[in-house]
């Protein structure tokens, strides 16, 4: 039986919830979120804090600014068990928290699109400026990924569309059992599973 894949996003509909910045260096620079979209080891030196943007209750799962997902320890502990080989916790002071976070750094790229199943798709041109993206994806709607491409990966960016994150349904059940605050997941297992 094909496994079945989630995009894991940030619930935003939470009232009163917290909103977290950029997150920065010990020297108060904000640190390259695009270190933890490229699927590599960041080699981060010193400690790193996350600013409150906008103070609230305190969620298990967050994504920063610019889109850095921040995950409590008992998240950290269940994508180190079931995902070891697809993450880097990269410990985060969170302003005016005591409990211990983490950055999640996602170590795996899939090539793993399924753009006829998708609502719809565009590509980088050379026409529109960008040529460091040309080929890469400029717009995913509707994501569907094909799950044979997965790699048998537990936690992975989507090739040329890496904002998402994608997770298997054994992460998403294990986040849900603990009762994991701040998640939103949508299936996007394609049509063939």
């Amino acid at each position: 039986m094909p496994r079945r894949y989630f995009e894991l996003s940030d619930d935003l509909h939470i009232p009163g919830r917290w909103e977290l910045g950029v997150p920065m260096d010990e020297h108060e620079e904000k640190v390259w979120t695009w270190l933890f979209r490229r699927g590599e080891l960041a080699d981060i030196k010193g400690q790193l804090r996350v600013p409150l943007y906008g103070p609230g209750k305190p969620l298990d799962f967050s994504l920063a600014g610019a889109a850095v997902p921040i995950v409590h320890a008992k998240v950290a502990f269940i994508l180190k068990k079931l995902a070891p080989a697809d993450v880097q916790l990269i410990p985060v002071e969170v302003e005016s928290q005591t409990e211990s976070y983490f950055i999640l750094n996602t170590l795996r790229v899939v090539k793993c699109i399924n753009d006829a199943a998708c609502e719809e798709v565009k590509y980088w041109r050379p026409e529109d400026g960008q040529p460091e993206l040309v080929g890469e994806y400029r717009v995913v709607s509707g994501m569907r990924i094909e799950p044979s491409l997965s790699e048998g990966a537990h936690l992975f960016r989507p090739w040329g569309w890496p904002v998402a994150l994608v997770v298997s349904e054994d992460i998403k059940n294990a986040l849900e059992r603990v009762g994991t605050t701040g998640t939103r997941f949508e299936d996007v297992t394609g049509p063939g599973a």
